[in-house]
């Protein structure tokens, strides 16, 4: 194996497991809070909220967040830093995958922006009382699980398959 192609393929496998890893972590740190809900009293409201919210969120997050935008964009930068590899690019792959540089100026504003509405986000459900906390934390470990496992399939696919339908959005024209 050569040299470079030795060192896309550790930036791709490493930008994929690093965004895996990230989304794990939350998984791991919301679902102890997700089942404490369950050790409150539920209503009516709390069973309807809670079938509401995780629909909501495998839908809203999973399907259409994850499946059809994050996910293939990810595998699509991943395969990108394979086949063009640079150094910076390889040791900084999880954030080069998610799209925060060398992406186009709308890719990278959006990367940004969205992560930067998800901190907010996090930090104001903080704030919210059990069981509804717990009822929140269930739909967004719903919806990250999805996406753990469309960037684990979309990334294989890009990585093992030619003619991967996505595109990297780069701003090199390499799109």
């Amino acid at each position: 194996m050569r040299r470079n192609s030795f060192i896309g393929l550790f930036g791709a496998v490493w930008g994929m497991a690093g965004v895996l890893l990230l989304l794990g972590s939350a998984i791991w740190r919301l679902t102890p809070m997700a089942l404490d809900a369950f050790s409150h009293p539920f209503a009516w409201h709390h069973w309807a909220s809670l079938i509401v919210i995780v629909l909501g969120m495998a839908y809203a997050e999973g399907y259409r967040g994850f499946h059809k935008a994050f996910s293939p964009r990810v595998a699509a930068r991943a395969r990108y830093l394979r086949d063009h590899p640079r150094l910076s690019h390889v040791l900084l792959a999880p954030f080069f995958c998610m799209g925060y540089f060398h992406a186009t100026r709308r890719r990278m504003i959006t990367s940004i922006s969205l992560t930067t509405g998800i901190i907010i986000l996090v930090v104001l459900v903080r704030f919210v009382p059990q069981p509804w906390r717990g009822i929140i934390d269930a739909g967004v470990v719903v919806g990250l699980a999805w996406g753990v496992m469309t960037v684990a399939v979309y990334g294989l696919a890009a990585l093992r398959h030619e003619g991967f339908p996505y595109l990297p959005e780069v701003p090199d024209g390499s799109n």
